[in-house]
């Protein structure tokens, strides 16, 4: 069963190299863009590149080691606490694209970031990229907490040029 938004897939393509890429070794995802995703200007709408955006961030955590079922378990979760989207150029109808993450950041204790980056294939420009913000909280009162030391073990192997062998390509 696949739970992510409609016009994510699963998988890569293998034309897009890693030079196209802002950082080495991105978790990603491919998008094919259909009449569903576009607006009243006829290019994708901006809302669906936030869906897609949560929708690979749990997918890339979940591949980490500390999804929701985790997260539950621990008491502990991440709250997005800030999303900066940085639109490059326009996507349209039929447009392939991929989309990349990485965690950007991890202070090992409250906070931690992701980075994005939305490539479309056929020309390798890059349509988009994104960062966001998130903050450990206590799931019994919503309130910040250190966040444990096994979700910043799995944070830590979602940063460009991490070892594990978890990071990468889908």
């Amino acid at each position: 069963m696949n739970n992510m938004p409609d016009g994510i897939q699963n998988g890569t393509k293998d034309s897009i190299k890693n030079s196209a890429w802002q950082y080495p070794k991105p978790f990603t995802k491919e998008i094919q863009i259909n009449d569903d995703h576009v607006d009243r200007l006829g290019h994708t709408n901006n809302v669906k590149y936030l869906e897609w955006l949560e929708a690979i961030a749990w997918e890339h955590i979940e591949s980490l080691g500390y999804g929701w079922d985790t997260m539950h378990k621990s008491g502990f979760a991440l709250a997005i606490t800030n999303t900066v989207l940085n639109y490059r150029i326009a996507s349209y109808v039929g447009d392939s694209l991929v989309l990349g993450t990485w965690i950007s950041f991890n202070d090992q204790r409250f906070k931690c970031g992701r980075a994005f980056q939305l490539i479309r294939v056929s020309d390798l420009k890059t349509v988009l990229t994104a960062s966001m913000e998130f903050a450990c909280i206590k799931l019994s009162n919503g309130r910040p907490s250190k966040m444990p030391s096994d979700m910043s073990l799995a944070l830590n192997s979602g940063k460009p040029g991490s070892s594990s062998k978890k990071q990468g390509h889908r």
